[in-house]
C-alpha cells in the first residue's frame, strides 16, 4: 500500500512539474523541484525529450546536482554533462560516495573526465584515481572506502564513546572491521553485539575471525552471488596481502542486479542496456540499424537454403505454405533452453562438472518433445492435405529440428562464454539461424528426396 501511494506521489510530482514547464511558469518549476528527492528529479528528467532536460537542468539547485546525477542512467548522464564545465561538474561530484564517483566518471568522455579530475582537490582526485584504476566491474571498482575500523585490543568502553563524538556512522554498517597495525583484515564484529556487550570487554573477545571477505578484482556477478548466497548487508574488500581497502554495502549489489537484468533485457533486442528512451533519432537509428542488419544477414543464409530448393518449391506449393511451421517450432523450443541456460549460468548453476549433463537433459527433452510434435503436425498434415507421405515427412523434420534446437540452446552460450561473448547479446541470433536453415534444409531436403 504505501509503494503504490508513494508512487502515486511520484507521478502526481512529476505532471506538475511538466505541466508548470509547459506553461512557462519556471519560477514555480524551481520551486517544485526544491522539493522533490533526486531520485524523482532524475526519474523527470529520464521522462522527457531533450530540450525540455536542458530547461529542467538549468533550474535544478545546484546542490542537488551531484545526488541527481548518480541517479541518472549513463546516457541521460553523458547529456547533461555537456551543459556542464568542468569545474563545476567537480563541485557536484565532491561528496559523493567512491562508488558513484568512479561509475560516474568512468561514464564519461575520457577528455571530460581528465578536465574533471584536474578540477577536483586532492583528497577526491586521489580516491578517484585509486578506484578506477582497478577493472571496471570488479570489487575495487565499486567499492566504497567510508568504514569505520577497530583495533583488537581495544575496549567497547571505549569503541562507544568514539561513536557518540563521531555523531553519525556510514549507511548500512551493519559490522565493524577489525585490522591489526599493518591494516590488516583479522575480523569483523556486528554493531548489535558492540551494543549489548560488556563495556570492559575487548574487541577480541567479541569479533568473528573467520569472516569471509571479497578479493578486490572479484567479479560484480560473483560479488551478488556471494551476497545472495550470505544474505549480507555489507562486505569487506581486501587486497591479496589482505589489507582492508573498502567495502561493499547492499544497496551496490541491488544496482548490480538491476543492471544485470536490464542488460539481458536490452540485449536480446540489441540495444545497449544504459539506452536513452528519449534519445536523438539518428543515434537511435544507428544503434539500431547495426543489429538489424545481423539479423538481414540471417535470414539471407535461411533464404539462400530455401533457394537451393526452388525448383521442388515450384512444383508442390504446398510445401511453401508448410516450409515456416518446422523452423517456427524450433525457435521456439531452442529459445526456451537458451534462457533456461544463460540464466542457469547467471546464477553460477551451471559449470564445466555438470555440463554434459545438461547437455544429455537438453537432447532427451528435444527428442521427447520432438517425438510428441511429430506425432500432431503429421496427423493435421495428413487429414488436412490427404496426404500421409507429406505428413510424414513434416514429422521427421520436425523430430531433427526439435533435437537439434535443444542441442543447440543447451551448448551455443557455453560456447560463447569461452569466446567472451555475451549469449544474451547474439545467442538468439546464432540459434534463431541453426534451427531455420535446419528445419528448411530438413523439411525441404526430405520433401525432395521423395516427392520428386
Amino acid at each position: 500500500m504505501s509503494e503504490a501511494l508513494e508512487s502515486k506521489t511520484a507521478h502526481s510530482s512529476l505532471q506538475a512539474v511538466n505541466d508548470a514547464l509547459s506553461q512557462g511558469m519556471f519560477v514555480h518549476v524551481r520551486k517544485l523541484l526544491h522539493d522533490m528527492p533526486p531520485c524523482d528529479i532524475a526519474l523527470l528528467l529520464e521522462s522527457s525529450p531533450s530540450k525540455a532536460r536542458s530547461d529542467i537542468w538549468q533550474l535544478i539547485d545546484p546542490d542537488f546536482h551531484g545526488d541527481v546525477l548518480e541517479e541518472l542512467s549513463e546516457d541521460v548522464r553523458n547529456g547533461i554533462v555537456r551543459l556542464m564545465l568542468p569545474e563545476k561538474l567537480a563541485d557536484a561530484l565532491e561528496d559523493m560516495d567512491t562508488d558513484d564517483l568512479v561509475e560516474t566518471l568512468s561514464s564519461l568522455p575520457d577528455n571530460v573526465s581528465q578536465d574533471v579530475l584536474r578540477s577536483m582537490d586532492e583528497q577526491d582526485r586521489h580516491r578517484a584515481e585509486a578506484a578506477l584504476s582497478y577493472g571496471e566491474d570488479t570489487a575495487g571498482f565499486i567499492m566504497n572506502t567510508d568504514t569505520i575500523t577497530l583495533r583488537p585490543e581495544v575496549s567497547v568502553d571505549v569503541i562507544l564513546r568514539y561513536l557518540r563524538l563521531k555523531g553519525e556512522i556510514p549507511e548500512n554498517t551493519d559490522e565493524f572491521y577489525v585490522v591489526n597495525r599493518n591494516d590488516k583484515l583479522v575480523g569483523t564484529v556486528a554493531v548489535t553485539r558492540l551494543l549489548t556487550a560488556n563495556p570492559e570487554a575487548q574487541v577480541e573477545e567479541l569479533m568473528n575471525e573467520d569472516a569471509i571477505a571479497i578479493p578486490v578484482n572479484m567479479s560484480d556477478s560473483e560479488i551478488a552471488k556471494m551476497f545472495e548466497r550470505y544474505n549480507w548487508v555489507s562486505a569487506p574488500v581486501v587486497d591479496d596481502e589482505r589489507c582492508l581497502l573498502g567495502r561493499i554495502t547492499i544497496d551496490d549489489v541491488v544496482d548490480i542486479i538491476r543492471e544485470d537484468a536490464e542488460h539481458s533485457m536490452m540485449s536480446m533486442a540489441g540495444l545497449d542496456d544504459e539506452e536513452d528512451t528519449f534519445a536523438p533519432v539518428l543515434k537511435s537509428t544507428q544503434r539500431r540499424s547495426i543489429w538489424l542488419g545481423v539479423n538481414l544477414i540471417t535470414a539471407l543464409m535461411a533464404a539462400a537454403v530455401s533457394d537451393m530448393f526452388e525448383a521442388t518449391l515450384s512444383q508442390l506449393a504446398v510445401l511453401a505454405i508448410l516450409n515456416t511451421i518446422v523452423p517456427s517450432m524450433g525457435g521456439v523450443a531452442g529459445n526456451q533452453t537458451l534462457t533456461l541456460v544463460i540464466r542457469g549460468m547467471a546464477l553460477g548453476h551451471v559449470n564445466k562438472g555438470n555440463a554434459n549433463s545438461l547437455i544429455s537433459k537438453e537432447l532427451a527433452i528435444g527428442f521427447f518433445n520432438g517425438l510428441i510434435w511429430a506425432v500432431l503436425i503429421a496427423s493435421v498434415i495428413a487429414i488436412w492435405k490427404q496426404d500421409i507421405t507429406l505428413g510424414a515427412i513434416i514429422a521427421f523434420a520436425m523430430m531433427i529440428n526439435m533435437v537439434v534446437a535443444g542441442v543447440a540452446g543447451a551448448t551455443l552460450p557455453m560456447i560463447m562464454k569461452r569466446l567472451k561473448i555475451d549469449p544474451a547479446l547474439a545467442g538468439s541470433v546464432i540459434l534463431t539461424t541453426v534451427t531455420d536453415v535446419i528445419g528448411i534444409f530438413a523439411f525441404l531436403g526430405t520433401a525432395t528426396l521423395f516427392l520428386m
